[in-house]
C-alpha cells in the first residue's frame, strides 16, 4: 500500500476507485490516441487513463480512510486480472476502449468492492452490469469514430487505487490518494 496524498478536515472530495494501467499499456494508448482519435474531441491525458471500478461522487474527506480500507481488503484477496482490448464505443460524451475480462477476475473484484463499499454506506451499485473500459476521449458531440483497436495485447493491472477527481477548467485532474497491490 502507498499513500502519496493526504486530505483532511470537513472538506468534500469527488472519489472513485480504479485499477491502474501498466506503463507499457499507457504508452500504447497515448500513441493510439494521437493516431486514431485526432480531431474527434479531447484525448484523455495519460495521467487520467485507468479502469474505473466504482465512482463514489462527492464524499466527506473522512470517508477516504474507510474507502481505502475496503479497497485494500478487496485487492488483497483478488485473483490476477487479465484484460484485452475488445472494442471501441462512444456514449453521448466519451469514447472508450472496452476490455475483455479474460477470467472474470476483474468482475469478481469489482463486485467485491461494490459489496464492501455498499456495506459501509458510501456506494450504491448501478443496476447495469459493470463494464471494464478505459475512457480515452471526451467530446461535446459524438464524433462517430470507428478507429482500429489499440494493440494492447493481454495485460494485467498490478494495483487498485482510491482517486480524488478535481474539476478544472481544462478538464478533470486525478490525484491518487492510496494504492494497493492486487493479490496482496
Amino acid at each position: 500500500m502507498t499513500s502519496p496524498a493526504t486530505v483532511g478536515g470537513g472538506e468534500r472530495l469527488r472519489l472513485f476507485c480504479a485499477l491502474s494501467l501498466p506503463e507499457a499499456v499507457l504508452d500504447r494508448l497515448v500513441e493510439w490516441q494521437a493516431g486514431e482519435l485526432s480531431g474527434g474531441g479531447r484525448a484523455v491525458p495519460r495521467g487520467n487513463l485507468h479502469v474505473t471500478v466504482a465512482f463514489l461522487g462527492s464524499r466527506p474527506a473522512t470517508d477516504v480512510g474507510p474507502v481505502a480500507a475496503e479497497l485494500g481488503a478487496a485487492a488483497a484477496v483478488s485473483e490476477p486480472v487479465r484484460f484485452r482490448a475488445r472494442g471501441y464505443r462512444e456514449t453521448r460524451s466519451v469514447g472508450m476502449v472496452l476490455l475483455d475480462d479474460a477470467d472474470d477476475h476483474a468482475g469478481s473484484f469489482a463486485l467485491d468492492v461494490f459489496r464492501r463499499l455498499e456495506r459501509i454506506g458510501v456506494f450504491e451499485p448501478e443496476r447495469r452490469r459493470w463494464l471494464p473500459h478505459v475512457t480515452v476521449l471526451r467530446f461535446r458531440r459524438p464524433p462517430r469514430l470507428s478507429p482500429a483497436l489499440p494493440d494492447l495485447g493481454e495485460f494485467s493491472p498490478s494495483e487498485a487505487a482510491v482517486y480524488h477527481s478535481l474539476l478544472r477548467p481544462g478538464g478533470a485532474q486525478y490525484e491518487t490518494l492510496e494504492t494497493f497491490a492486487l493479490g496482496g
